[in-house]
């Protein structure tokens, strides 16, 4: 039983090209202009082989609801303008959760999925209900407000980029 947490938000002004090269390009200091306070740390450790982005171990930290999360990622998916997946790799083991982001351009907005995914792949998802120790109701809900805040403000930055450059 793989555990689901998603959320949609709708961005105004905004490309989908723009959302995921600011992802897929991100560094502590535009993250942390993103979001002070709560977004700390993005950046890539090490690139992945053979540019794209596919292979980019990156770390993370940041502030979601009332926990301080702080970890490694590898990118498994770079799809500029339409998707992006990170395999969580906490003290560098790689773990069956995943974090994806998927936008598609709808007109003058971009609709934007945000989703985290838990679970095992054969015999060992009879450990699946373990991952509810740890995504619990309480962080989902702070997930999905965390989410709705920091993708709105994503767009405000964006937007701002836009009509400051020459």
């Amino acid at each position: 039983m793989v555990l689901t947490m998603q959320t949609e938000v709708d961005l105004r002004g905004v490309s989908a090209r723009e959302v995921t090269d600011f992802m897929l390009e991100c560094d502590d200091t535009a993250y942390s202009a993103w979001w002070p306070g709560t977004h700390r740390e993005f950046h890539v450790v090490e690139p992945g082989p053979g540019g794209g982005h596919v292979g980019d171990r990156v770390w993370m930290d940041e502030v979601v609801g009332s926990r301080h999360l702080r970890m490694g990622a590898t990118v498994v998916v770079a799809d500029p303008g339409h998707r992006i997946v990170w395999q969580l790799r906490p003290w560098r083991l790689p773990l069956p959760v995943h974090l994806a982001l998927t936008v598609r351009d709808e007109g003058d907005r971009v609709g934007l999925r945000h989703t985290l995914t838990a679970g095992w792949n054969g015999w060992r998802r009879v450990l699946d209900p373990l991952w509810r120790l740890y995504f619990t109701a309480a962080f989902t809900r702070g997930l999905d407000e965390h989410a709705r805040t920091e993708f709105p403000r994503l767009a405000e930055i964006l937007r701002a980029r836009r009509r400051a450059a020459p």
